[in-house]
């Protein structure tokens, strides 16, 4: 029976090591340890031979910004008679800080009074390291897509000019005849009513516009709301209509109105048509043509296609198109694919592309109806 506890206990204390746990229990009574395995001492860089450390040199290791708020779980746990379960850093003395997960639980005597806690405590340092180099990842990756969000409308400044002075154009001349109308005598004021309804309309147009941009010169943190993405179609249309123009491409939509609204990212999901609208266009800058833009429910999710009937794309790098900083235009940054990419495959869908079977080449891309939260992508 000996032999076996002691296999038991080698079991044991092998799984603490490799889990880097250890186990504890401590009285209330006198906040005295009456078990503290040897692995939970290795973790808090206490000397096991030296025997359990008080319970003050414990709370020495706590660290002094962790202190406060774990001795009021502590308190907390105690009157309340419940399990704790909190994460929490220890201070060594070489300087060394540590993530510790420890959770408690108590042991009431047969009348319900509370006599211990016993628990864990697990060293979570490199889970919380690697949670660490994630979040910089994904802030890395927010600054490079906000970049090219940037980057994108600065290439697109002459167009979006002329597009947002037609609209203001248009209001001042509305204006000027509503002048011309009000200073009749009699003042006609149905035609003043019409000139001023036409100021309405053209302002609008340009506020809107206006709002386009700046939601994508905005920076900021990943935030997915209950979107109709139909309705995001139309606000590229709007935005890149002065583009489409000035390379004589005509935009044409076939879209489902039966598409519900799903959770996404409103911004990471305009700049994913903007860059596959704007690539369609650039591929038809020197021929004109059509930029057809589809959406419809399939299999349970929504599929979008962005079609034109430009130059196509190279066969032989089709694998290629959407790595980073692989690009076919001379003053190209490759980002763009790559990007839109992730922000679709961050929601659950996928992209991909294909050749006509005339001219040009469509993108494709899937959105699940349900879509669950991944981790976010960029802002």
């Amino acid at each position: 029976m000996t032999q076996e506890l002691e296999r038991r206990q080698a079991h044991l204390t092998e799984a603490q090591r490799l889990t880097h746990t250890g186990s504890w229990a401590w009285r209330l009574a006198d906040r005295k340890t009456v078990h503290l395995s040897e692995e939970w001492s290795l973790i808090y860089g206490f000397d096991p031979a030296k025997g359990a450390p008080t319970w003050e040199e414990y709370l020495e290791r706590v660290h002094p910004e962790d202190r406060l708020k774990w001795k009021g779980t502590i308190e907390r746990a105690i009157v309340e008679k419940v399990d704790y379960d909190q994460e929490l850093r220890i201070l060594l003395p070489n300087g060394m800080v540590k993530w510790i997960h420890t959770v408690g639980h108590p042991v009431l005597s047969e009348a319900g009074d509370l006599e211990q806690f016993v628990g864990s405590s697990t060293d979570i340092t490199e889970r919380k390291s690697a949670e660490q180099e994630r979040e910089k990842l994904r802030q890395l990756e927010a600054d490079l897509a906000h970049i090219d969000r940037v980057s994108t409308l600065g290439e697109m400044a002459a167009s979006l000019a002329h597009e947002i002075k037609q609209p203001i154009a248009a209001a001042i001349t509305s204006a000027n005849s509503c002048i011309e109308w009000l200073s009749h005598e009699p003042p006609n004021l149905d035609r003043a009513r019409a000139a001023a309804a036409r100021i309405d309309k053209y302002g609008n147009r340009a506020a809107e516009i206006i709002d386009r941009i700046r939601s994508f010169y905005r920076k900021s943190p990943p935030q997915r709301e209950l979107v109709d993405v139909n309705g995001i179609i139309h606000e590229m249309f709007t935005l890149l209509k002065g583009e489409a123009d000035r390379f004589s491409v005509a935009m044409c939509t076939d879209l489902s109105a039966e598409l519900p609204k799903i959770m996404v990212d409103r911004v990471q999901l305009q700049q994913v048509f903007m860059n596959l609208m704007l690539n369609a266009i650039e591929a038809m800058e020197d021929s004109g043509g059509e930029l057809a833009v589809k959406s419809q429910v399939q299999d349970g999710q929504i599929q979008f296609s962005v079609s034109d009937t430009g130059v196509g794309l190279p066969m032989e790098k089709m694998d290629q198109i959407f790595s980073a900083f692989f690009t076919t235009k001379p003053q190209g940054s490759g980002m763009g694919l790559a990007i839109s990419r992730s922000i679709v495959e961050s929601h659950g869908g996928q992209l991909w592309a294909s050749a006509n079977s005339v001219v040009g080449a469509t993108f494709h891309f899937t959105l699940p109806i349900q879509v669950t939260e991944s981790s976010p992508l960029v802002a």
